[in-house]
Order: structure tokens, then sequence, then C-alpha cells
């Protein structure tokens, strides 16, 4: 490889990924992220992972409530819009008003669009086309990012 080549390489990975800064009303450093949750909701909050499918009891989790970020607390989703996607993981048509924020997700399988807690920037998951009505939307959510909090 030639120096031009490395240069418009290094020039198109740039273009083609901009950082985008964006910020938080609830910001902590990692070690108090770390202190504040346990391994997996770190893992999956702020490192952006996924737990395996069908190990959160929060799938099957049936009850009237609402879904709390298990970062911040803030309320992000109602159990009334919760459904079955089949998909092992607690899924949603929609989110509670002014609780999500979404960004692209590049991969090697393409773009999906992440979903994230407004307040923190803990993310929750990612949300696709493919839900029931009225949206149309299945918000896909690790269940080590939520808590949930009965009515």
């Amino acid at each position: 490889m030639n120096r031009r080549n490395m240069l418009f390489g290094t020039a198109a990975l740039l273009l083609a990924s901009p950082a985008r800064a964006e910020t938080f009303e609830i910001t902590l450093t990692d070690e108090e992220w770390r202190a504040k949750l346990t391994d997996l909701q770190y893992e999956v909050l702020r490192e952006e992972e996924t737990e395996r499918a069908g190990t959160s009891p929060l799938d099957k989790e049936k009850r009237a409530g609402t879904y709390h970020c298990a970062g911040c607390d803030l309320a992000a989703f109602s159990s009334e819009q919760k459904y079955d996607s089949g998909t092992g993981w607690p899924s949603f048509w929609d989110a509670l008003p002014n609780a999500t924020r979404t960004k692209p997700d590049r991969g090697l399988f393409g773009t999906r669009t992440e979903v994230h807690c407004r307040r923190c920037g803990g993310h929750f998951g990612h949300v696709f086309d493919d839900g029931p009505q009225p949206t149309g939307k299945r918000f896909c959510m690790n269940g080590a990012a939520l808590v949930f909090k009965a009515a």
C-alpha cells in the first residue's frame, strides 16, 4: 500500500462516519457509571453491547407499568406499547414522548437505527420498521438497559 492509497482510505473512513458530539443532561465518568451499574448494564448502556436473546426477564413481563432507563431512571416505555415480537428481547411499538433519541449505527451488515436515552445517552437497542400498527415500529430493547416499575 502506498501513501496516497492510505491517505484516501483514511479520508474515506472519516467522511463515511462523521463524529457526532451529543450532550446529555446526566453525565458521569466511566468510573461512576461502573460503580452505579451491574457489569451487564454497563456493557449494554455504555459500550453498546447486546444481551443474549431470551435472557431478560423483562421480555416476559406482562404487568402494567413503565420501563425506565437503568442508568438515569428516565421513564422510557409504557407497558401499553409493549408486545411480544418473538425475538427474545422486550419490544415496544413506540417510546414515551421525549424519552429517546436515535442515531445511525453503521456496521458490517449495513446501517441500523440505534435508540438511546435522551437524558444520559445510555444505549437501549435498535428500532426497526417491522412492528405492529399504529406505528409499524419495533423498538427492540435490551432488558439490561431498562428497569420495570409496576403501576
